[in-house]
């Protein structure tokens, strides 16, 4: 009886030293490889931060510095009170914010009848948006086209062009396709057309991937440099990349044509202040929207 009531002990688990070992020396490679790549990251934008706040004659007898001795805003009181760079700035930030409602509602405009498998000439339609993938005009037949449809010095020459990502075309598309089909039969059946589920059933839906290509077209739009510099020749019309562009390769004060003459701000610290704020807008608003990226990215990423 005794031999009967005896309870088995449980087994003890053997622990493996040198698997143990091996695991925490792997997870310290991992934190020390991956603080290194953020130290490579911030690094620099702190020094650009720092150049920005200091005198000019901290800047050119320090070599490198993440604080400067004595903070000074000279460079960004200069820029502001510039009415060149005040105006740059006021494009970029109206082509940016126009050409990201433009291109998220064509792509998903053109994304939702392509997510329909009964969509006559369908995979005629995708097989061209994949051969744009591979195959491109080119600057020069991309050039005349935009000479050719009188968008030269034109804002609408920096959205349209570049109006819809084939690549993100495909991943929305991706996405409208996994949506619960009852939910757009149960609204036709209540009496919503086409355009009314998409606008009242499939965009509410679509929150976390419309954020997330809103900010991927705002970032591509904000740092863009080619097509300002080919489509733009006139200088009220620069946008802030160009602008940048000027300022860091010329001499800094020159390049603002509009300015104080009696006043002649730090040369370096002025670009260390224009990359600043060339900068920080997209910095601002990305942690806002981050959480949305990885369900946005990855939910339109099954395979059809």
């Amino acid at each position: 009886m005794s031999t009967m009531t005896e309870t088995k002990k449980p087994a003890k688990l053997k622990v493996d030293n040198n698997s143990s070992l091996g695991g925490r020396v792997f997870d310290a490679l991992n934190v020390i490889v991956l603080v290194g790549l953020a130290l490579i990251t911030v690094l620099p934008l702190l020094y650009v931060l720092a150049g920005s706040l200091a005198n000019e004659a901290e800047i050119s007898t320090r070599p490198f510095f993440l604080w400067p001795h004595k903070i000074v805003t000279e460079a960004y009181e200069y820029i502001f009170a510039t009415p060149t760079f005040v105006r740059a700035l006021l494009t970029t930030v109206i082509v940016t914010a126009v050409g990201m409602v433009v291109q998220v509602l064509l792509t998903f405009t053109m994304a939702y009848p392509l997510a329909k498998r009964y969509l006559p000439g369908r995979t005629l339609v995708l097989n061209l948006v994949i051969f744009t993938m591979v195959f491109t005009g080119g600057m020069i037949p991309t050039y005349l086209v935009v000479r050719d449809l009188g968008l030269l010095d034109s804002y609408w020459a920096l959205i349209l062009p570049l109006a819809i990502n084939p690549f993100y075309l495909i991943i929305v598309k991706s996405f409208f396709q996994e949506l619960p089909q009852a939910l757009e039969e149960a609204a036709r059946i209540d009496g919503c057309n086409e355009m009314g589920v998409f606008f009242k059933i499939v965009l509410p839906l679509s929150k976390p991937i419309i954020a997330t290509f809103s900010l991927f077209y705002a970032v591509a739009i904000w740092n863009d440099y080619m097509s300002p510099l080919l489509y733009i020749s006139d200088p009220n019309k620069w946008t802030l990349q160009i602008l940048v562009r000027q300022l860091t390769n010329t001499d800094a004060a020159a390049a603002l044509s509009q300015m104080d003459r009696t006043w002649v701000p730090p040369e370096q610290g002025l670009k260390f202040a224009v990359v600043v704020i060339a900068t920080l807008p997209i910095l601002f608003f990305y942690p806002f929207l981050q959480k949305h990226f990885a369900k946005g990215v990855l939910i339109g990423g099954v395979k059809e």
